[in-house]
């Protein structure tokens, strides 16, 4: 195999759309520079927004963007739920949908730190395999909790059993697992920010030079660059 190209090095936003995998997107972008392309955190191919692709030798500064804060609006679904925690799931069970006032208490409740189980339709492994891959063969498993902030959780509308979310999340926390901790499914998911980076800045024709990039970081989070990265920056 070929060693990818160490250039063009940068870090590219991409507005991922419904549909395609992130690899498959991703792979896209790695076609037309020939160079190694790295990520920092994927999307379901149902869910649409940001992705942070990290080009050439960049792709060293990968522990840099992975674990930074993450904003999503979601329409979940309160009349039912899925076997995945999304549309692309079979319906598991009916119901009636709350009321406004009870919404709120259950909003509410998720706010802060909580303790969800990670859906079944994960990348998670379980005994050394992938969650969603026994998920799809029937395979019931007990699925491990994950602890996670949810710094900002608002009910941006509701109507008609669809309550519009405006999150604001640690890395790592499921948005599926939050709609299924209501009593519903996601209809639709679309990452709007991850770090001080936002989907309206996207540019599949853009590549932020990586000091540039660094800089926009937290300083806990550009700290972890490792120092060949940073020798490369002329910053050692």
């Amino acid at each position: 195999m070929v060693p990818r190209a160490l250039e063009p090095a940068g870090v590219v936003l991409l507005d991922k759309p419904a549909g395609p995998s992130s690899f498959k997107v991703i792979a896209g972008l790695r076609r037309r520079t020939g160079a190694r392309t790295g990520h920092a955190g994927t999307l379901d191919p149902f869910a649409t927004g940001l992705l942070l692709v990290l080009s050439g030798w960049a792709t060293k500064l990968q522990p840099c963007f992975v674990g930074l804060d993450k904003r999503y609006l979601t329409d979940v679904d309160l009349s039912s739920t899925t076997s995945t925690g999304d549309p692309e799931g079979e319906v598991v069970e009916r119901h009636e949908a709350p009321l406004p006032d009870e919404l709120d208490e259950r909003v509410a409740a998720l706010r802060g730190e909580v303790e969800l189980p990670i859906p079944a339709a994960s990348a998670v492994k379980i005994g050394g395999e992938r969650a969603y891959r026994l998920a799809r063969r029937g395979v019931e498993v007990a699925m491990p909790v994950r602890r996670s902030h949810v710094h900002v959780l608002d009910v941006v509308a509701y109507g008609n059993s669809v309550a519009t979310l405006d999150l604001r999340v640690s890395s790592g926390t499921y948005v599926r697992a939050i709609a299924a901790a209501l009593g519903g499914h996601c209809r639709t998911l679309r990452r709007l920010e991850i770090g001080p980076f936002s989907v309206d800045d996207a540019d599949p024709e853009r590549m932020l030079p990586p000091a540039e990039a660094l800089d926009r970081l937290p300083a806990e989070a550009s700290a972890r660059a490792p120092k060949d990265a940073l020798i490369r920056m002329g910053r050692l």
